[in-house]
């Protein structure tokens, strides 16, 4: 027998404190998954109304006490630039969809793979980056975090 047979007391480790540091990539991630499903809405900012993509962001990062600007336009303008071969979990990857410039925002789960709130005919759910669609329409992508 192994696992849990063997010590039926289990060990209970001392409380940790609340740690002071800035969010990780990982931690901006795990929060965002909580929201795969919803619904995208025009405007939205809530899982309980629905998403659109940067309310998304502005939603799952102010959960960690990140300050993000609404909007596409704005949140592209927010941290700092990073080059396509660095992104990272939690980085913000922006997408020309609708026109030119930035008009699609969502967060990246890892260098391959984002997560956002798509469109009104979708939910929030996890996308390959280099998908056909995604990869032309890729327009950059910027680090809010350490």
């Amino acid at each position: 027998m192994t696992g849990c047979a063997r010590n039926p007391t289990p060990r209970v480790l001392p409380p940790r404190p609340a740690s002071t540091e800035a969010p990780s990539d990982s931690a901006i991630v795990r929060t965002a998954m909580k929201y795969l499903g919803t619904p995208y809405v025009l405007g939205g900012t809530s899982p309980s109304t629905g998403f659109d993509c940067s309310g998304f962001v502005w939603y799952v990062f102010k959960q960690h006490g990140i300050a993000v600007p609404r909007g596409v336009v704005n949140q592209a303008s927010a941290g700092r630039h990073v080059e396509r071969a660095s992104i990272r979990a939690g980085d913000l990857v922006f997408f020309s969809t609708t026109g030119p410039g930035f008009t699609h925002v969502g967060i990246a789960t890892s260098r391959d793979s984002f997560i956002h709130a798509p469109n009104s005919h979708g939910v929030v759910r996890i996308e390959p980056l280099g998908s056909s669609y995604w990869s032309q329409r890729y327009a950059g992508a910027r680090r809010l975090t350490q």
